[in-house]
């Protein structure tokens, strides 16, 4: 159990404590046009009804696990004709992504403080586009494999919530963790298209880093990802 005053972060793929900061739970609600602190976790009311809260109908995109922001907030701007939302578990981490989409003045990110493992609480069914997760935690434990978010248990509330012919945008620099999930996609039945094991060998134009990306590539760690097709 993490203590109040404690939270997670990942350091060369390990999850080690940080300590909390307190004064984020008043601060946080700075941003509350636009983010769900911990106080203000959406339910049932919800579901089916995101697009709506964005003022318009578009594709819908969720990032599992947003950190500190980087990757939500320059797909955004990248793509302002797409509806984003990124959960976060941590809310000090959280509060770091709030700060980046408000300076960059972005109106299509929503972002939650949210136990991921209750997704089908706040989503309907066929109500998301496009699921990314990047640099989860591994659980490289064997008896914590039902933890991993690749994990086909996990692909299950996907299906579930993705449209039809939804996807799953994956990346890690974990290659345990990466050569699991091409096993679990393959049981689930799910197609991995553009795998690779080398993305920054590849120098793709449209890769969006995020912070743990550039942070482990600068340690020479290659990154892994592939896209994951629903039918």
């Amino acid at each position: 159990m993490i203590h109040r005053y404690l939270v997670k972060e990942r350091v060369k793929g390990k999850v080690v404590r940080l300590r909390r900061k307190p004064w984020v739970d008043e601060a946080i609600h700075e941003f509350d046009a636009f983010v769900r602190a911990r106080d203000q976790v959406p339910g049932e009311e919800m579901q089916g009804k995101w697009c709506g809260s964005f003022g318009r109908e578009a594709p819908l995109h969720v990032e599992l696990g947003t950190g500190k922001g980087d990757f939500i907030s320059r797909m955004a701007e990248r793509h302002p004709e797409w509806n984003f939302i990124g959960i976060e578990a941590q809310q000090d981490v959280l509060y770091m992504a709030a700060k980046k989409v408000q300076e960059q003045g972005l109106r299509n990110v929503k972002l939650l403080v949210f136990d991921i493992n209750d997704l089908e609480r706040i989503f309907g069914a066929c109500e998301v586009d496009r699921f990314y997760i990047n640099f989860c935690d591994p659980w490289p434990k064997k008896r914590h494999a039902k933890r991993r978010l690749t994990h086909i248990g996990f692909l299950q509330k996907y299906r579930r919530l993705l449209k039809k012919h939804g996807e799953l945008y994956f990346k890690t620099d974990n290659r345990p963790l990466f050569d699991f999930s091409l096993g679990q996609f393959a049981e689930a039945g799910l197609e991995a298209r553009n795998i690779t094991y080398d993305l920054h060998a590849e120098a793709c134009p449209d890769n969006i880093e995020t912070e743990y990306e550039r942070k482990f590539s600068s340690l020479g760690e290659k990154i892994h990802r592939c896209e994951v097709m629903f039918p």
